[in-house]
């Protein structure tokens, strides 16, 4: 590979890696002057790479996003991660298998092959729990839409059909969107309906969107003070964690749909593209610190005190677990 090339992709990298680099910064990981920089960086805003420059007393750039997908760098881990995933979708709900595998062989085709056999080596095939039947799926979409609309605080105006799929009838309904939740293999939108100026549970397969939406609203508090007892208390009774004596709420740095493939029997909310609220009940606060600890990620207890109490014991005993005892070790 000619060496410009190589140190193009190189540079491409080190701006997917972190939000802003010095410019200077760049020059020492590339081992090359400021000037080369410079140049690198118009050569990949020719490629269609959105690169911003960083004012400042040092000067940067930052890789942004742009109009179209460009050519995007993933890591090892990060490919068989992508692979993964992208096998697993089904259990979402989101009605998007269809991409999943297109975008599945797109990676495939373009990994080295010590990775592509890795991959080829791990077929995921995801299954419903009998408990939890798979609910309708949703159209991608449909869910994008949605979501665009909650982060916009934009009102949004929609056909619903009817619980037996009977179409929907006129008029539109009219909505502030306030949360996209998922519940039990489901996807729900809550929202604020204004013309029966009360709170609603709109389930999303049945939503059919419109356009364009409409002006900005400012967001309303829930009942109960938050979504989750919201949902709790209208889905009460219905075998979902609402009915379990302990009851807590976590900030997990994954994103909603991978929680959703690991719980069917808690309230779970997208807060960003690799951040998502829980909301689980368990027979004891022990056994709930325990359930989230099955989650491969950072973890932050909004509450109550009991469910931060019952991961610090759990963080005493596995302290302990991991250490041998005495008479098992090994003289230094």
């Amino acid at each position: 590979m000619p060496k410009t090339s190589a140190r193009l992709l190189s540079l491409l990298s080190l701006l997917q890696a972190r939000r802003d680099w010095p410019g200077s910064l760049l020059a020492e990981r590339l081992d090359v002057s400021p000037r080369t920089v410079r140049r690198d960086v118009e050569r990949l805003r020719e490629l269609g790479y959105r690169v911003l420059a960083v004012k400042g007393p040092d000067g940067g750039y930052r890789l942004d996003a742009g109009a179209e997908l460009p050519p995007l760098l993933f890591d090892d881990d990060q490919a068989v991660a992508l692979a993964i995933a992208l096998q697993t979708v089904a259990a979402t709900g989101a009605g998007v298998e269809e991409g999943a595998a297109r975008a599945l062989h797109t990676i495939r085709q373009v990994m080295p092959a010590r990775l592509r056999h890795r991959v080829d080596a791990l077929r995921v095939t995801a299954v419903e729990r009998p408990a939890s039947p798979t609910g309708p799926r949703v159209d991608g979409g449909v869910l994008m839409a949605l979501s665009a609309a909650v982060h916009a605080r934009e009102v949004l105006r929609f056909d619903y059909a009817g619980a037996d799929g009977a179409p929907a009838q006129a008029p539109p309904r009219r909505v502030q969107p306030h949360h996209l939740v998922t519940w039990g293999g489901r996807w729900y939108l809550v929202a604020w309906d204004l013309d029966r100026d009360d709170w609603r549970i709109f389930r999303a397969d049945r939503i059919a969107p419109r356009v364009p939406t409409g002006p900005r609203f400012t967001p309303r508090q829930p009942p109960g003070g938050d979504v989750a007892a919201f949902i709790t208390g209208r889905f009460q009774g219905s075998g979902a964690s609402g009915g379990r004596p302990c009851r807590g709420e976590v900030i997990l740095d994954l994103p909603a749909s991978t929680v959703l493939r690991y719980t069917r029997e808690g309230l779970v909310e997208e807060l960003g593209p690799n951040r998502s609220r829980l909301v689980l009940g368990s027979w004891s606060w022990t056994a709930l610190a325990a359930d989230v600890g099955r989650f491969d990620a950072d973890i932050e207890v909004v509450g109550p005190p009991e469910l931060a109490a019952a991961f610090a014991r759990l963080a005493r005993r596995y302290t302990a677990a991991a250490t041998p005892p005495a008479r098992m070790r090994r003289p230094e």
